[in-house]
Protein backbone atom coordinates (compact mmCIF):
# COMPACT_ATOMS: atom_id res chain seq x y z
CA UNK A 1 0.00 0.00 0.00
CA UNK A 2 1.08 3.52 -0.75
CA UNK A 3 -0.05 6.70 0.61
CA UNK A 4 -1.02 9.09 -2.27
CA UNK A 5 -0.85 12.78 0.17
CA UNK A 6 -0.28 13.70 3.42
CA UNK A 7 -2.42 16.99 3.13
CA UNK A 8 -2.05 19.60 5.82
CA UNK A 9 -5.00 22.50 5.58
CA UNK A 10 -4.41 26.18 6.85
CA UNK A 11 -6.36 28.93 7.00
CA UNK A 12 -5.54 32.14 5.91
CA UNK A 13 -6.53 35.40 6.72
CA UNK A 14 -4.29 37.32 4.22
CA UNK A 15 -2.39 36.03 1.93
CA UNK A 16 0.89 37.26 3.37
CA UNK A 17 0.55 34.89 5.99
CA UNK A 18 3.39 32.68 4.37
CA UNK A 19 4.51 31.56 7.83
CA UNK A 20 2.06 29.85 8.09
CA UNK A 21 2.54 27.48 4.38
CA UNK A 22 6.42 27.33 6.00
CA UNK A 23 4.88 25.68 9.12
CA UNK A 24 2.80 23.44 6.87
CA UNK A 25 5.70 22.59 4.39
CA UNK A 26 7.96 21.64 7.26
CA UNK A 27 5.29 19.49 9.21
CA UNK A 28 4.61 17.69 5.92
CA UNK A 29 8.55 16.63 4.90
CA UNK A 30 8.93 15.41 8.56
CA UNK A 31 5.75 13.64 8.36
CA UNK A 32 6.74 11.89 5.17
CA UNK A 33 10.23 10.67 6.77
CA UNK A 34 8.27 9.42 9.49
CA UNK A 35 6.14 7.11 7.34
CA UNK A 36 9.47 6.36 5.35
CA UNK A 37 10.84 5.21 8.34
CA UNK A 38 8.25 2.68 8.72
CA UNK A 39 8.51 1.46 5.31
CA UNK A 40 5.75 3.43 3.56
CA UNK A 41 6.05 5.41 0.41
CA UNK A 42 4.45 8.62 0.28
CA UNK A 43 4.23 10.11 -3.17
CA UNK A 44 3.24 13.22 -2.38
CA UNK A 45 2.37 15.95 -0.17
CA UNK A 46 0.10 18.83 -0.25
CA UNK A 47 -1.31 22.00 1.65
CA UNK A 48 -4.77 23.29 0.76
CA UNK A 49 -6.08 26.40 2.48
CA UNK A 50 -9.74 27.83 3.51
CA UNK A 51 -11.61 29.31 0.09
CA UNK A 52 -9.79 32.08 -1.30
CA UNK A 53 -12.58 34.38 -1.42
CA UNK A 54 -12.17 34.40 2.15
CA UNK A 55 -8.74 36.15 2.19
CA UNK A 56 -8.34 37.64 -1.20
CA UNK A 57 -11.72 38.41 -2.69
CA UNK A 58 -11.44 42.32 -1.53
CA UNK A 59 -9.09 43.09 -3.87
CA UNK A 60 -8.82 43.90 -7.17
CA UNK A 61 -8.94 41.21 -10.31
CA UNK A 62 -5.66 42.25 -11.02
CA UNK A 63 -4.09 41.89 -7.53
CA UNK A 64 -5.73 39.00 -6.61
CA UNK A 65 -4.06 37.23 -9.50
CA UNK A 66 -0.61 38.76 -8.40
CA UNK A 67 -1.02 37.30 -4.79
CA UNK A 68 -1.96 34.38 -5.72
CA UNK A 69 1.23 34.07 -8.01
CA UNK A 70 3.30 35.65 -5.01
CA UNK A 71 2.21 32.69 -3.19
CA UNK A 72 2.78 29.84 -5.46
CA UNK A 73 6.78 31.62 -6.02
CA UNK A 74 6.81 31.28 -2.47
CA UNK A 75 5.60 27.77 -2.58
CA UNK A 76 7.86 26.75 -5.02
CA UNK A 77 10.96 28.29 -2.81
CA UNK A 78 10.08 25.62 -0.43
CA UNK A 79 9.46 22.18 -3.19
CA UNK A 80 6.08 22.47 -2.66
CA UNK A 81 4.73 20.55 -5.77
CA UNK A 82 1.17 21.06 -4.59
CA UNK A 83 -0.96 24.00 -3.24
CA UNK A 84 -4.94 23.94 -3.58
CA UNK A 85 -6.38 27.38 -2.72
CA UNK A 86 -9.82 26.14 -1.84
CA UNK A 87 -13.25 26.85 -4.04
CA UNK A 88 -15.18 30.21 -5.51
CA UNK A 89 -18.78 30.49 -4.90
CA UNK A 90 -19.68 33.19 -6.42
CA UNK A 91 -20.26 34.26 -10.02
CA UNK A 92 -17.79 36.53 -10.45
CA UNK A 93 -14.59 34.29 -8.25
CA UNK A 94 -15.66 31.35 -10.46
CA UNK A 95 -14.92 34.22 -13.81
CA UNK A 96 -11.58 34.48 -12.46
CA UNK A 97 -10.21 30.69 -11.95
CA UNK A 98 -9.33 30.82 -15.66
CA UNK A 99 -7.28 33.48 -15.28
CA UNK A 100 -5.69 32.25 -11.85
CA UNK A 101 -5.16 28.76 -14.07
CA UNK A 102 -3.29 30.43 -17.06
CA UNK A 103 -1.03 32.47 -14.86
CA UNK A 104 0.10 29.61 -12.14
CA UNK A 105 1.58 26.01 -12.40
CA UNK A 106 0.72 24.33 -9.39
CA UNK A 107 -2.05 25.73 -8.00
CA UNK A 108 -5.28 24.04 -7.81
CA UNK A 109 -8.86 25.37 -6.91
CA UNK A 110 -12.47 24.30 -7.25
CA UNK A 111 -15.72 25.91 -7.70
CA UNK A 112 -18.88 25.36 -5.44
CA UNK A 113 -22.46 24.22 -7.17
CA UNK A 114 -25.16 24.70 -4.91
CA UNK A 115 -28.42 22.49 -4.56
CA UNK A 116 -30.43 24.98 -6.68
CA UNK A 117 -27.78 24.28 -9.40
CA UNK A 118 -26.34 27.48 -8.72
CA UNK A 119 -23.08 28.27 -10.74
CA UNK A 120 -23.33 25.78 -12.88
CA UNK A 121 -23.30 27.66 -15.97
CA UNK A 122 -20.42 29.95 -14.40
CA UNK A 123 -18.51 26.63 -13.76
CA UNK A 124 -19.17 25.36 -17.41
CA UNK A 125 -17.54 28.68 -18.68
CA UNK A 126 -14.53 28.05 -16.60
CA UNK A 127 -13.80 24.80 -17.87
CA UNK A 128 -14.62 25.33 -21.43
CA UNK A 129 -12.48 28.80 -20.95
CA UNK A 130 -9.51 26.70 -19.81
CA UNK A 131 -10.04 23.97 -21.78
CA UNK A 132 -9.25 26.68 -24.54
CA UNK A 133 -6.28 28.92 -23.10
CA UNK A 134 -3.90 25.48 -21.89
CA UNK A 135 -2.01 23.11 -23.92
CA UNK A 136 -4.32 20.45 -24.73
CA UNK A 137 -6.68 21.67 -22.54
CA UNK A 138 -4.68 20.03 -19.61
CA UNK A 139 -4.91 23.51 -17.06
CA UNK A 140 -8.27 21.17 -16.27
CA UNK A 141 -6.36 18.77 -14.20
CA UNK A 142 -5.90 21.64 -11.83
CA UNK A 143 -9.86 22.39 -11.41
CA UNK A 144 -12.83 20.78 -10.96
CA UNK A 145 -16.45 21.90 -10.05
CA UNK A 146 -17.73 19.88 -6.46
CA UNK A 147 -21.06 19.50 -4.79
CA UNK A 148 -21.83 18.58 -1.50
CA UNK A 149 -18.24 18.33 -0.61
CA UNK A 150 -17.43 18.89 2.66
CA UNK A 151 -13.83 20.64 4.09
CA UNK A 152 -11.05 18.64 5.00
CA UNK A 153 -10.51 16.31 1.84
CA UNK A 154 -6.62 15.71 0.78
CA UNK A 155 -7.58 14.93 -2.73
CA UNK A 156 -6.86 17.82 -5.24
CA UNK A 157 -8.59 20.00 -6.80
CA UNK A 158 -11.84 19.36 -4.47
CA UNK A 159 -9.87 20.10 -1.03
CA UNK A 160 -10.26 22.60 0.79
CA UNK A 161 -9.57 23.55 4.62
CA UNK A 162 -12.07 25.27 7.69
CA UNK A 163 -10.47 25.92 11.11
CA UNK A 164 -7.29 25.00 12.90
CA UNK A 165 -4.48 23.61 10.87
CA UNK A 166 -4.57 19.80 10.35
CA UNK A 167 -3.54 17.44 8.50
CA UNK A 168 -5.44 14.13 6.43
CA UNK A 169 -4.21 11.10 4.65
CA UNK A 170 -5.19 9.91 1.04
CA UNK A 171 -4.65 6.25 0.21
CA UNK A 172 -3.70 3.94 -2.55
CA UNK A 173 -5.24 0.60 -2.27
CA UNK A 174 -5.75 -1.05 -5.80
CA UNK A 175 -2.90 -3.80 -5.02
CA UNK A 176 -4.89 -4.79 -2.23
CA UNK A 177 -8.06 -4.72 -4.07
CA UNK A 178 -6.01 -6.80 -7.10
CA UNK A 179 -5.01 -9.30 -4.59
CA UNK A 180 -7.90 -10.07 -3.15
CA UNK A 181 -10.24 -10.18 -6.46
CA UNK A 182 -7.75 -12.53 -8.45
CA UNK A 183 -8.01 -14.96 -5.15
CA UNK A 184 -11.92 -14.49 -4.66
CA UNK A 185 -14.96 -17.04 -6.24
CA UNK A 186 -17.82 -14.63 -5.81
CA UNK A 187 -18.36 -11.07 -4.47
CA UNK A 188 -19.16 -11.83 -0.97
CA UNK A 189 -16.32 -13.38 -0.70
CA UNK A 190 -14.63 -10.69 -1.64
CA UNK A 191 -16.47 -8.16 0.26
CA UNK A 192 -15.38 -10.54 3.32
CA UNK A 193 -11.83 -10.83 2.71
CA UNK A 194 -11.10 -7.66 1.91
CA UNK A 195 -12.39 -5.73 4.71
CA UNK A 196 -10.71 -8.12 7.07
CA UNK A 197 -6.95 -6.85 5.10
CA UNK A 198 -8.28 -3.12 4.40
CA UNK A 199 -9.40 -2.81 8.35
CA UNK A 200 -5.79 -4.47 9.41
CA UNK A 201 -3.60 -2.39 7.16
CA UNK A 202 -5.15 1.03 7.41
CA UNK A 203 -5.52 0.94 11.08
CA UNK A 204 -1.37 0.58 10.66
CA UNK A 205 -1.09 4.06 8.76
CA UNK A 206 -4.08 5.40 11.56
CA UNK A 207 -1.67 4.07 14.24
CA UNK A 208 2.02 6.16 12.47
CA UNK A 209 -0.73 9.56 11.74
CA UNK A 210 -1.76 9.21 15.43
CA UNK A 211 1.84 9.13 16.88
CA UNK A 212 3.02 12.12 14.05
CA UNK A 213 -0.04 13.96 15.50
CA UNK A 214 1.01 14.29 19.37
CA UNK A 215 4.89 13.99 18.39
CA UNK A 216 4.39 17.09 15.66
CA UNK A 217 1.18 18.99 17.39
CA UNK A 218 -0.67 19.01 14.66
CA UNK A 219 -4.44 17.83 14.73
CA UNK A 220 -5.14 14.51 13.17
CA UNK A 221 -8.49 14.70 10.59
CA UNK A 222 -8.79 11.37 9.36
CA UNK A 223 -7.67 9.26 6.30
CA UNK A 224 -9.86 9.42 3.19
CA UNK A 225 -10.28 5.28 2.42
CA UNK A 226 -10.74 6.25 -1.37
CA UNK A 227 -9.65 3.52 -3.48
CA UNK A 228 -7.93 6.44 -6.02
CA UNK A 229 -6.07 5.07 -8.87
CA UNK A 230 -2.68 3.92 -10.26
CA UNK A 231 -1.14 3.99 -13.24
CA UNK A 232 0.50 0.61 -12.68
CA UNK A 233 -1.11 -1.52 -14.99
CA UNK A 234 -1.03 -4.29 -12.40
CA UNK A 235 -3.18 -2.75 -10.01
CA UNK A 236 -5.52 -1.08 -12.59
CA UNK A 237 -8.84 -0.73 -10.92
CA UNK A 238 -10.63 -1.60 -14.44
CA UNK A 239 -8.66 -4.76 -14.22
CA UNK A 240 -9.17 -6.05 -10.99
CA UNK A 241 -12.89 -5.50 -11.87
CA UNK A 242 -12.62 -7.79 -14.60
CA UNK A 243 -11.27 -10.83 -11.87
CA UNK A 244 -14.82 -11.03 -10.71
CA UNK A 245 -16.83 -10.35 -13.65
CA UNK A 246 -18.20 -12.16 -16.69
CA UNK A 247 -16.88 -9.77 -18.75
CA UNK A 248 -14.96 -6.36 -19.05
CA UNK A 249 -15.22 -2.84 -17.17
CA UNK A 250 -18.34 -1.71 -17.88
CA UNK A 251 -20.48 -4.57 -18.21
CA UNK A 252 -23.66 -5.86 -16.01
CA UNK A 253 -21.86 -6.52 -12.70
CA UNK A 254 -19.80 -3.01 -12.81
CA UNK A 255 -22.47 -1.41 -10.81
CA UNK A 256 -22.19 -4.07 -7.90
CA UNK A 257 -18.88 -4.53 -7.86
CA UNK A 258 -19.05 -0.65 -7.19
CA UNK A 259 -21.41 -0.83 -4.51
CA UNK A 260 -19.52 -3.76 -2.95
CA UNK A 261 -16.29 -1.49 -2.77
CA UNK A 262 -18.10 1.11 -1.26
CA UNK A 263 -19.27 -0.56 1.59
CA UNK A 264 -15.87 -1.94 2.66
CA UNK A 265 -13.85 2.17 2.21
CA UNK A 266 -16.78 3.24 4.13
CA UNK A 267 -16.66 0.66 6.59
CA UNK A 268 -12.73 0.62 8.06
CA UNK A 269 -12.47 1.24 11.46
CA UNK A 270 -10.53 4.05 11.32
CA UNK A 271 -11.15 8.26 11.73
CA UNK A 272 -12.20 9.22 8.08
CA UNK A 273 -12.64 12.06 5.93
CA UNK A 274 -13.26 13.19 2.75
CA UNK A 275 -14.90 10.95 -0.42
CA UNK A 276 -14.14 7.53 1.34
CA UNK A 277 -15.23 6.12 -1.40
CA UNK A 278 -14.29 4.12 -5.08
CA UNK A 279 -12.49 6.70 -7.54
CA UNK A 280 -12.65 6.19 -11.68
CA UNK A 281 -10.38 8.77 -12.54
CA UNK A 282 -10.64 7.44 -16.57
CA UNK A 283 -7.33 9.10 -17.61
CA UNK A 284 -5.32 8.29 -13.86
CA UNK A 285 -6.23 4.49 -14.46
CA UNK A 286 -4.29 2.22 -17.46
CA UNK A 287 -7.27 0.19 -17.16
CA UNK A 288 -10.05 2.33 -17.52
CA UNK A 289 -8.70 3.98 -20.68
CA UNK A 290 -7.91 0.83 -22.14
CA UNK A 291 -11.82 0.34 -21.65
CA UNK A 292 -12.95 3.62 -22.50
CA UNK A 293 -10.98 2.80 -25.43
CA UNK A 294 -13.26 -0.14 -26.17
CA UNK A 295 -16.27 1.39 -25.57
CA UNK A 296 -17.46 -0.65 -22.55
CA UNK A 297 -18.50 2.49 -20.73
CA UNK A 298 -19.19 5.91 -21.14
CA UNK A 299 -20.49 9.16 -19.38
CA UNK A 300 -23.50 7.68 -18.13
CA UNK A 301 -22.26 4.92 -17.11
CA UNK A 302 -19.60 7.11 -14.82
CA UNK A 303 -22.97 8.85 -13.57
CA UNK A 304 -24.73 5.47 -12.59
CA UNK A 305 -21.75 4.30 -10.66
CA UNK A 306 -21.47 7.55 -8.62
CA UNK A 307 -24.49 6.66 -6.98
CA UNK A 308 -22.93 4.27 -5.10
CA UNK A 309 -19.42 5.12 -4.75
CA UNK A 310 -17.15 7.93 -4.70
CA UNK A 311 -15.89 11.24 -6.28
CA UNK A 312 -18.10 11.54 -9.72
CA UNK A 313 -16.77 12.18 -12.49
CA UNK A 314 -12.58 12.66 -13.13
CA UNK A 315 -10.46 13.42 -15.83
CA UNK A 316 -12.84 12.62 -18.37
CA UNK A 317 -12.06 13.84 -21.79
CA UNK A 318 -14.56 15.28 -24.01
CA UNK A 319 -14.88 16.86 -27.43
CA UNK A 320 -12.92 20.52 -27.67
CA UNK A 321 -16.52 22.19 -29.50
CA UNK A 322 -18.66 20.69 -26.91
CA UNK A 323 -21.19 23.59 -26.13
CA UNK A 324 -21.82 25.11 -22.89
CA UNK A 325 -25.05 24.36 -22.17
CA UNK A 326 -23.94 20.58 -22.56
CA UNK A 327 -21.18 20.36 -19.74
CA UNK A 328 -23.59 22.80 -17.85
CA UNK A 329 -26.11 19.58 -17.73
CA UNK A 330 -23.32 16.74 -17.69
CA UNK A 331 -22.66 19.24 -13.83
CA UNK A 332 -26.09 19.39 -13.51
CA UNK A 333 -26.40 15.79 -13.30
CA UNK A 334 -23.81 15.15 -11.00
CA UNK A 335 -25.22 17.78 -8.80
CA UNK A 336 -28.59 16.23 -8.45
CA UNK A 337 -26.82 12.89 -7.76
CA UNK A 338 -24.75 14.57 -5.12
CA UNK A 339 -27.99 16.92 -3.04
CA UNK A 340 -30.69 13.75 -3.42
CA UNK A 341 -27.82 11.40 -2.02
CA UNK A 342 -26.32 13.42 0.53
CA UNK A 343 -22.59 12.69 -0.47
CA UNK A 344 -19.85 14.59 -2.11
CA UNK A 345 -18.76 14.55 -6.03
CA UNK A 346 -17.30 16.63 -8.09
CA UNK A 347 -16.13 16.39 -11.80
CA UNK A 348 -13.09 17.29 -13.59
CA UNK A 349 -13.99 17.24 -17.23
CA UNK A 350 -11.28 17.42 -19.76
CA UNK A 351 -12.63 19.35 -23.19
CA UNK A 352 -9.75 18.68 -25.45
CA UNK A 353 -9.21 21.44 -28.20
CA UNK A 354 -9.78 20.86 -31.43
CA UNK A 355 -10.62 16.69 -31.18
CA UNK A 356 -13.97 15.18 -31.39
CA UNK A 357 -15.30 11.82 -29.99
CA UNK A 358 -13.34 8.92 -30.23
CA UNK A 359 -10.03 10.67 -31.44
CA UNK A 360 -6.78 10.17 -28.49
CA UNK A 361 -5.93 12.53 -26.48
CA UNK A 362 -2.70 13.34 -26.50
CA UNK A 363 -1.12 14.63 -22.63
CA UNK A 364 2.08 15.31 -22.04
CA UNK A 365 1.93 13.95 -18.31
CA UNK A 366 3.28 11.65 -15.97
CA UNK A 367 -0.21 11.86 -13.93
CA UNK A 368 -2.48 11.30 -16.64
CA UNK A 369 -2.68 7.73 -19.95
CA UNK A 370 -4.18 8.57 -23.19
CA UNK A 371 -7.73 7.61 -24.10
CA UNK A 372 -10.04 8.36 -26.64
CA UNK A 373 -12.37 11.14 -26.00
CA UNK A 374 -16.10 10.36 -24.44
CA UNK A 375 -18.82 11.17 -26.90
CA UNK A 376 -21.53 13.59 -24.82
Amino acid sequence: MKIRTITTGISLDLPQETDKIKIAADFNQKAQAIFAQQGYEVQTTRITTNPWEEYLSILSPTEIINRIQNLEAFCQSLNISFFNIGYASTAETIELIPEINKNTSIVYCSSKIGNQFENARESAKAIKRISQETENGYGNFRFCVGANCQPGIPFFPTSYHVGETSFAIGLELADFVMQVFSEANNIPEAESKLQIILGEEVKKVEAIAKQISTQLQINYHGIDTSLAASLDKQNSIAFAYEQLLNGKFGNPGTLAISGMLTRVLKSIPVKTCGYSGLMLPVCEDIGLATRANEQTYDITHLLLYSSVCGCGLDTVPIPGDISIGKITAILIDMTTLAFKLNKPLSARLFPIPNKKAGEMTNFNSPYLVDCQIFEC
